[in-house]
């Protein structure tokens, strides 16, 4: 990165014309062209699935999708459905905490005073969760270090900090918080903006730096900078037409507790996906959290014509037929979203290198729970998809009640970072998750 500024420096170009150039070939060190370009996201939707239209009957490389899973159809050989992974980290906290907040940590929760549904209070997780190990692993050589570690988005993640709204964690006690508004991680992006109604075109402040930068850097390069530049105008215009539309009309009177971003969570989620894809044709980053609302979450879906929330439906009993179709036909939405994200990626040929960017990014689905009636933490509902890591895609397993640390230690591995345990040592006695590759 310094050496990126002192390119900046020696043309007479200013630092805010950095993000634009982050991921030209001519900026870039030997190192950095020649090594493959791998990435994590690791998606999250709450509340547990609907087992019987989740999980596909079958073993191996011939399976059929169950209803919730079928948007991902087109994606089948490229895509892994993992049965029986299990959280059996215990201790502080109710089902969704603990789900939660060891997800990705696979560690105990801290004691504390965030009291639960029905068993004892706990605080943070005692430990680092892997998509911010692995990105430290990446940001310790020269050739996979970026501008940014990792990414954390979010869509409706509320506002409070607590164990039910944090998955990710820099160390013990350290909760990443998700970036849920669009505008303000399009700002971290490519630069602060102090007001909406001050707003200014980030780009005007480069443009003539953009064009000395054009002039001297290969055809390739060039194409990069330009369909660069496009998307960031693209963005900025949104943010105007927001700016117009907030100054023209009045903040309704919303009942407590209903957040006013409901009813836009799908442009969000596109909005939000939109800029993570960008972030990693740029280089910004090689790993991303990807947070739709949170534990106990309860969006109301009105898209899907479903007015109650999603937590209050997913403890319904079995026998509620109802409203495991509602359940079904949220776990299909986020699915959806997934899809849309892979679709992207795949669309998206790989910067200076070969195939798309899906050939080189696994993205890992999850959730804090197998089922929400039962807050079971067996069974989570993991798929992956992409072939960042090189696993042997497009299969269905069925693995023997096996802790998900050794999931967690298996995507390590997948990025070179060879270490023995994760989180608990204890549910990593066998070592790491056999039968990926």
């Amino acid at each position: 990165m310094n050496t990126r500024r002192q390119f900046l420096r020696q043309l007479g170009l200013g630092a805010a014309a950095l993000p634009f150039v982050s991921n030209l070939n001519a900026f870039a060190s030997r190192a950095m062209t020649s090594a493959r370009k791998q990435r994590l996201v690791v998606m999250f939707s709450p509340n547990g699935t609907v087992p019987w239209d989740f999980w596909p009957d079958e073993e191996g490389d011939e399976f059929t999708l169950k209803r919730i899973l079928e948007p991902l159809r087109d994606f089948q050989r490229r895509m892994m459905v993992m049965h029986g992974l299990c959280d059996k980290v215990r201790g502080d906290g109710d089902g969704h905490m603990r789900g939660m907040g060891c997800l990705l940590t696979g560690i105990e929760l801290y004691p504390g005073n965030i009291q639960g549904g029905s068993d004892t209070p706990a605080g943070w997780a005692s430990g680092i969760s892997i998509d911010q190990e692995i990105a430290r692993y990446l940001q310790s050589k020269e050739e996979t270090r970026t501008r940014f570690g990792t990414l954390e988005f979010g869509v409706m993640v509320p506002d409070r900090a607590d164990t039910w709204t944090r998955m990710s964690y820099a160390g013990a006690n350290k909760p990443a918080a998700p970036i849920d508004d669009p505008y303000q991680m399009f700002r971290k992006l490519y630069g602060q903006v102090k007001d909406r109604e001050v707003l200014t075109s980030v780009l005007d402040s480069v443009q003539e730096d953009l064009k000395k930068i054009s002039q001297i850097v290969s055809s390739e390069d060039r194409h990069l900078l330009e369909e660069h530049t496009t998307f960031v105008r693209a963005m900025e215009e949104q943010l105007k037409q927001t700016q117009t539309m907030d100054a023209g009309h009045a903040v309704p009177e919303l009942e407590a507790g209903i957040k006013e971003e409901n009813d836009n969570i799908p442009q969000i989620t596109k909005m939000q996906m939109d800029l993570l894809v960008n972030s990693f044709v740029n280089d910004f980053s090689r790993v991303a959290t990807f947070q739709i609302t949170n534990s106990v979450g309860q969006p109301k879906m009105r898209w899907l014509g479903i007015d109650e929330g999603h937590h209050e439906l997913s403890h319904e009993p079995d026998e509620n037929k109802e409203a495991h179709e509602k359940l079904t036909k949220i776990n299909t939405w986020y699915c959806e979203q997934l899809a849309y994200l892979v679709r992207r990626l795949s669309e998206t040929p790989e910067p200076g290198g070969e195939g798309s960017l899906l050939d080189n990014t696994l993205i890992v689905w999850g959730n804090e729970l197998g089922q929400g009636n039962s807050h079971t933490l067996n069974n989570i509902p993991f798929v992956m998809v992409g072939n960042g890591c090189d696993f042997n895609m497009g299969r269905s397993l069925k693995f023997d009640n096996q802790p998900h640390n050794r999931l967690l230690v298996a995507l390590a591995h997948g990025f070179g970072h060879h270490i023995e345990t994760f989180g608990n040592p204890e549910f990593c006695k066998d070592g790491v998750l056999t039968g990926l590759v």
